[in-house]
């Protein structure tokens, strides 16, 4: 499945990364796609949606 998030502190490539990171800890076969300038995030993913939520949050970009 595919979860569309809006990440507010999404700014650099740095957070790109860490974002990244957070993700694939939960799914390691998780495709990551992220967007400084519109601040999302995509996931192709088959953890669930509140599962990639908390992972990013946990790392410090709570998304809305």
């Amino acid at each position: 499945m595919t979860i569309q998030l809006t990440v507010p502190k999404l700014a650099c490539s740095a957070c790109v990364n860490t974002i990244n990171t957070a993700i694939l800890k939960i799914d390691a076969d998780a495709t990551v796609k992220a967007d400084t300038k519109t601040k999302t995030v995509s996931v192709e993913t088959q953890a669930s949606e509140t599962a990639i939520k908390e992972a990013i949050a946990s790392v410090g970009y709570p998304s809305i």
